[in-house]
């Protein structure tokens, strides 16, 4: 027989409904920008001097627009489409991530174990202080390991072997930090995270992201190695230099490949970004990817600080401020109007990449382009910034939760005057001792009194499952209820806010 803990969380799960979409016309408005779309890619690409650019729009699982402009050969005038294959450089970074997550998810490693458990070679690490705590394989993920930031140096190690990544550490490395105490953006740190999978997997990294990340997901035109990508499918990279296209030489996959070395389309990689959009909301549904929907949520979360930008501007001139963190192989921002992004960058010797998520809003965006570190990231802010503003997108909105629901209908028939509110089970045992029964009547009266007669009573806004606030419209004023309960199972209201609108001209 299950105890009684399991059959209130079964209760609980059966009767939890997750946020949705409440536009009937969203995705029409979002398909009727799909000009306007196509025109910010182009007019960009072309002032950049861009020889090719990709891009793809993600809706609710779907790659539901995508297109390309120029080439991806300039020599053979190839034309950049969403099947052509491009180096994505450090969008790479979350799909190792997710490798690591998923061996964590087997049991087979341990997110805060030292490095030199899965490498012996780290283990003799000369840290920056003697009171240095030990490396861990969080911080290589988050870029807290304390080692420099590594750009362009690390662009140009991607084909380097297994052997010389350990030959480095074996001859020390330089730091910057103690491990844990500050973001510091390193290639290093995830050509090691390749070396763990690898040594943990018994595979090569690459074979083990494939086999249990990229084919499970669809993604079956994408590859570690340039050579292995067909000829007419295959972007070559390019610097602008002297008023011309000059071609970067195509560096070979190697241990560093798990920092930026995985070429793939916007199709293939569309799947991906679907699967960290499936992620969300939290639900009951069955699980369907390669790893647990909770382990994907758990990417995306903010973990180191990076930065606060209190005058960050939209390219279309909206100032917003935005406050910054790196997570698992990814960015997390969080702007003024309480909106969530997630995304990566990515740029080598001839391709710059970007791919940007709202999780709440159900939509991402993937653009490639084949010029050295190309900035996507600017022209998908423009994107998604067009289609919030334009579309009027909303996020999901969240249901009331029955015990929510209920707890108000309760409320209101006990407001204004409280009566045999002592004996009615529904208050947590502080809510009277907080603020006495008589206290809490001669407020309350005090404001019907001011309101006047009731002519109506708001819908429930909930925050989550136990908490929300409505409005009594009265004939004079109006006041706001906020309530929130406990987590006692039933719920309890433990606080109970009162607070009185602007009142009628």
């Amino acid at each position: 027989m299950p105890n009684g803990s399991s059959i209130a969380a079964s209760s609980q799960q059966k009767n939890y409904r997750p946020p949705t979409f409440t536009d009937p016309d969203r995705l029409a408005k979002i398909e009727a920008l799909y000009p306007v779309i196509d025109k910010i890619y182009q007019d960009y690409a072309a002032k950049n001097h861009y020889p090719g650019l990709a891009f793809g729009l993600v809706v609710d699982g779907k790659l539901v627009h995508s297109g390309g402009f120029g080439y991806t050969d300039v020599a053979r005038k190839t034309p950049a489409t969403p099947r052509s294959a491009f180096r994505i450089a450090s969008m790479t970074k979350s799909i190792t991530a997710m490798a690591i997550l998923k061996l964590r998810d087997e049991g087979k490693l341990q997110l805060d174990a030292p490095v030199s458990n899965y490498i012996p070679e780290a283990a003799k690490l000369t840290y920056l202080t003697a009171d240095a705590p030990v490396m861990t394989v969080r911080n290589l993920m988050t870029h807290s390991a304390g080692f420099p930031e590594d750009n362009p140096w690390g662009d140009r190690q991607l084909a380097d072997t297994d052997d010389e990544l350990l030959a480095l550490l074996k001859n020390d490395v330089s730091f910057s930090n103690v491990p844990g105490v500050a973001y510091e953006y390193s290639n290093l740190a995830f050509a090691m995270l390749g070396r763990i999978i690898t040594k943990v997997s018994g595979k090569p990294y690459q074979q083990y992201i494939t086999e249990t990340i990229l084919k499970p997901l669809g993604m079956t035109h994408t590859e570690w190695e340039y050579t292995k990508v067909p000829a007419d499918q295959l972007a070559h990279g390019y610097r602008w230099l002297n008023e011309q296209w000059v071609e970067e030489p195509l560096l070979h996959d190697g241990i560093y490949g798990a920092m930026g070395g995985l070429i793939t389309s916007i199709e293939d990689f569309s799947r991906y970004v679907a699967f960290h959009l499936s992620a969300w909301p939290p639900r009951n549904d069955a699980e369907t990817g390669p790893i647990k929907r909770s382990s994907v949520r758990e990417m995306q979360l903010p973990r180191t600080f990076r930065d606060l930008n209190p005058g960050f501007r939209f390219p279309g001139g909206r100032v917003s401020p935005m406050v910054n963190h790196y997570a698992y192989g990814l960015s997390w921002s969080h702007d003024g109007d309480g909106r969530d992004y997630v995304a990566h960058s990515g740029g080598l010797p001839g391709f710059g990449s970007q791919w940007r998520i709202l999780p709440d809003y159900g939509i991402g965006i993937i653009a490639y382009g084949n010029l050295t570190y190309a900035n996507l990231g600017t022209v998908n802010w423009a994107v998604l910034d067009t289609l919030l503003s334009t579309a009027k997108l909303k996020p999901r909105q969240l249901p009331v939760s029955a015990v929510l629901n209920q707890r108000k209908a309760e409320l209101v028939s006990l407001l204004p005057n409280w009566t045999n509110a002592d004996k009615s089970q529904i208050f947590a045992e502080n809510f009277f001792p907080d603020q006495s029964l008589e206290a809490r009547r001669k407020v309350a009266q005090a404001l019907f009194a001011r309101m006047g007669k009731v002519v109506r009573v708001g819908e429930l806004i909930p925050e989550n499952q136990l908490r929300g606030h409505f409005v009594i419209e009265g004939e004079q004023s109006s006041v706001d209820v906020f309530f929130t309960l406990t987590p006692e199972n039933p719920a309890l209201i433990q606080q109970l806010d009162l607070h009185e609108l602007a009142r009628k001209p």
